[in-house]
């Protein structure tokens, strides 16, 4: 059965039109037990509206549905590589067409500031758009190896593709798991995070407007343990791809191992150090190194948590970075000047403040912050801590919130081994005006990305994954196409005798 979409009231006393429904077969449609589960709005602390959710049985129904559409003959394996192409690039038309009411949106029921959500729409439709681009580029090659036989290679889509996305980037996850899974031909089940399922939701009427043909995207509001854990063991799912927490992301390996040992990629957590040499053009630093941890109110899982200044400019680098928080803007995501929303739940806002105690408790001392903001939503202070060591639960544990930690070193041999010293590998950062020590340094570090006197700057055409305990695998730029497909070795016999026993 279909399900209407109902109006849902914004802050500015306008209201939208928002689906709710199950999107399966590009339809919103009721789940089997008719269930529904609330959205929260972080910046209040109330609800937004109920979503329809999405349990054992319903997953069931979308993966036969993406069966269906990949099924050899079908509407969608018969479109040419170009057609399938065609469909992605004008997704990314339609997003930036509707990219105000989609930033409205994420800002609503995640709470990042208006200006940030509307950059996030942008790199979205960016993404798409881009692996629009691959879909006629994805191909085989021919090998010469002797003239009675010939042999080639085939990259061929994997099938059925579970993803389930996280609540930091609702929509720029969607994009960077869709993108790349339609780009190679294959079909999608998506789940959203439960705590941020608007976005995803709103974004399907898109995939329909685009003429995707049925089946092809699949999109599912549900809990994690009930229907992403059915996507990551259905024996029908071909491949499962996960953004989340190192622990889950264990789960979700152990429920493919304990399936049918489907493909696997993982994007997990992060600890991220951010190294500062004595030569650096400070006031930079200060500006990037901010950025670096307080954007997107520190959920990000490449945030750099942990700052390593070089003695010799640590006590100037500390004043001014402590400065720079101060300023700040926190509060209402839909002012223009705002940078700082709140933190997406009371859940997370109370894991972010047991981390601040624990760091307090641990002997560090909290220069700024460390309090809640305001007498309502989920908002906290930008949290500053110095004196610490490398054994406190703040340098070792994500924290997942707008507090960084401070802390010296001597020189590089000093530094690469603080660095190194956590279960997470996902990114790291280097500022410094020597070329020598930029690379020498980047390219000595444990981490899937690293930036050189900047922070955060993230770009669809390169790839980005982990080392260590943070991940599996490559997100984004031609790396990604390697996860959603298969190569076939082709031994085409011209003239090869059968041999003779």
């Amino acid at each position: 059965m279909a399900v209407d979409s109902i109006d849902v009231q914004l802050p500015s006393g306008k209201s939208y039109k928002q689906p709710i429904g199950l999107f399966i077969n590009n339809e919103y449609t009721l789940p089997k037990a008719g269930k529904k589960f609330e959205t929260i709005n972080p910046s209040t602390g109330k609800p937004i509206c109920e979503v329809y959710e999405a349990k054992e049985e319903d997953v069931d129904i979308a993966v036969e549905a993406a069966v269906k559409a990949f099924k050899f003959g079908s509407e969608y394996r018969s479109l040419t590589s170009q057609a399938r192409g065609q469909l992605l690039t004008k997704l990314a038309d339609l997003m930036e067409r509707d990219l105000e009411v989609l930033a409205t949106i994420e800002s609503l029921d995640n709470g990042k500031s208006i200006s940030m959500a509307r950059m996030d729409v942008q790199l979205s439709a960016n993404c798409i758009r881009y692996y629009g681009g691959w879909c006629d580029k994805i191909h085989g090659k021919t090998m010469e190896v002797e003239n009675s036989r010939f042999m080639y290679t085939r990259h061929e889509p994997v099938g059925v593709c579970g993803q389930i996305i996280p609540w930091n980037f609702p929509l720029l996850m969607w994009s960077w798991k869709i993108g790349p899974a339609i780009a190679c031909g294959n079909v999608v089940v998506l789940k959203t995070a439960e705590q941020t399922p608007l976005s995803a939701l709103k974004a399907c009427e898109l995939v329909k407007e685009a003429g995707f043909p049925n089946g092809v995207i699949n999109v599912l509001s549900g809990f994690g343990k009930i229907a992403g854990d059915a996507l990551a063991r259905h024996e029908k799912v071909d491949k499962v791809a996960f953004t989340g927490s190192t622990v889950v992301g264990r789960q979700i390996m152990k429920a493919s191992a304990e399936s049918n040992l489907k493909k696997v990629t993982l994007e997990l957590g992060g600890k991220s150090p951010n190294i500062i040499f004595n030569d650096a053009d400070i006031d930079q630093a200060v500006k990037w190194s901010n950025f670096g941890i307080y954007y997107n109110h520190g959920q990000c899982c490449c945030a750099g948590s942990r700052i390593y200044v070089q003695e010799g400019i640590y006590d100037k680098f500390v004043e001014k970075f402590i400065e720079t928080a101060k300023a700040t803007v926190v509060g209402d995501p839909f002012k223009e000047d705002t940078f700082q929303g709140p933190q997406v739940s009371q859940l997370q806002f109370d894991r972010i403040m047991g981390y601040i105690r624990a760091g307090r408790d641990e002997g560090a001392k909290i220069e700024i912050g460390g309090e809640r903001h305001g007498e309502e939503g989920y908002f906290i202070q930008p949290t500053v801590i110095t004196n610490v060591n490398q054994k406190m639960k703040i340098m070792q544990e994500e924290i997942f919130g707008p507090v960084v930690a401070i802390a010296k070193f001597t020189d590089i041999e000093d530094v690469i081994e603080k660095a190194h010293d956590t279960s997470y590998g996902l990114a790291a950062a280097v500022f410094t005006t020597n070329l020598k020590t930029a690379i020498q340094v980047s390219n000595r570090l444990e981490a899937g990305t690293v930036w050189v006197n900047s922070y955060n700057t993230i770009h669809h055409q390169l790839p980005f994954g982990g080392f260590k305990q943070s991940g599996i695998g490559r997100e984004l730029g031609k790396y990604a196409l390697h996860e959603y497909s298969h190569v076939k070795g082709v031994h085409l016999n011209l003239e090869m005798p059968a041999p003779i026993y």
